[in-house]
């Protein structure tokens, strides 16, 4: 996982749509399963914006730019299907999305604007990540047996995570969509 550098006055976030249950518990298993021991740091999740380096002090002014994002953002319904890969480019292999790529695409862009504006490492693809950076055997077999996984749901919020000490990413704050920020 690429990580960017922080200083003394920043944190590092991330933005992301969570998988929830009884699919969250069930994508852990799997990934623990490929030895992929970002399981334990990482909740399974679509990424919308990724780990970022902020000033702590410019974390009101991302409150409310996402506040905006989410109430502009309507409910959607996400289907997830099947398993896919980013090799050889990257070691990676991760649940496909069927439904709602749109929708998280348009998330995606809207949130990346304002205060976490950057440049991108690669064009936004909504995925669940399930196996990264593991032999390729677990690659393998992640591909396989996750090529039968399915999960439907309707995703109402999304929410900021911050990257602690321990490397382990805590959800730290939920934005309803089509809500108006309080």
């Amino acid at each position: 996982m690429h990580l960017p550098e922080t200083t003394p006055d920043q944190t590092r976030i991330g933005v992301s749509v969570a998988i929830p249950e009884p699919w969250a518990d069930e994508l852990v298993a799997a990934r623990l399963s490929f030895g992929d021991e970002c399981a334990t740091t990482v909740p399974p999740h679509i990424t919308v914006v990724g780990p970022t380096a902020v000033d702590v002090a410019r974390l009101p002014e991302v409150y409310a730019h996402l506040g905006a994002v989410a109430a502009a953002t309507n409910p959607f319904r996400l289907h997830l299907r099947g398993s896919g890969t980013f090799r050889p480019t990257s070691p990676v292999v991760f649940i496909n999305v069927v439904q709602g790529i749109s929708e998280c695409e348009s998330l995606e862009r809207a949130a990346r604007s304002g205060p976490l504006a950057q440049e991108k490492r690669f064009n936004y693809h909504p995925h669940v990540t399930v196996a990264h950076e593991v032999p390729g055997e677990a690659l393998d077999r992640a591909f396989r047996q996750m090529a039968t996984f399915e999960a439907a749901f309707d995703v109402t919020e999304f929410w900021l995570y911050e990257h602690g000490p321990d490397a382990v990413w805590r959800p730290q704050r939920n934005f309803a969509l089509g809500h108006s920020p309080t």
